[in-house]
């Protein structure tokens, strides 16, 4: 066993979709290669607050726990920490990565807004991130369930 400093983390984008679970499989190889935490952030929507809604970041919490439980080898979830915050995906994930070595975002091969990175996250995460960014997808995946 091996003390993770606090400032050496790998922070991962999850939201359910296929793009995201390549994303955290990437980020967990990433996290044990560079002896680094690995933060896992899940971020709900703006309207989604807690002081309107309080037992939902809860819920998403416990669902967040299961999917990457089910992702990730027991023997990494000593290094692992969960958070579910709030706000504008891709300036939240910049936020959370603030201190971060790596910051890995899924991205959707087709946008609907024509993007050819997939959605309004990637962009923003690209212009606002201090530390290195990796844009992962899963090829093989067809839509996924979300979180």
């Amino acid at each position: 066993m091996w003390v993770v400093p606090e400032q050496r983390s790998v922070v991962v984008g999850v939201d359910g979709s296929p793009n995201s679970m390549a994303a955290l499989r990437r980020a967990a190889r990433e996290a044990s290669e560079r002896h680094a935490r690995l933060d896992v952030v899940r971020i709900m929507e703006p309207g989604d607050a807690p002081a309107r809604r309080p037992f939902h970041a809860i819920r998403e919490w416990l669902r967040l726990r299961r999917l990457v439980a089910r992702l990730i080898p027991r023997s990494r979830h000593l290094t692992t920490r969960l958070r579910v915050l709030h706000g504008e995906p891709g300036v939240v994930l910049a936020e959370a990565a603030a201190r971060a070595e790596l910051l890995v975002v899924g991205a959707r091969a087709h946008s609907e807004h024509g993007n050819p990175l997939g959605g309004d996250t990637v962009p923003v995460v690209r212009e606002r991130a201090r530390c290195e960014v990796v844009i992962c997808a899963d090829q093989g995946a067809t839509a996924g369930e979300n979180l």
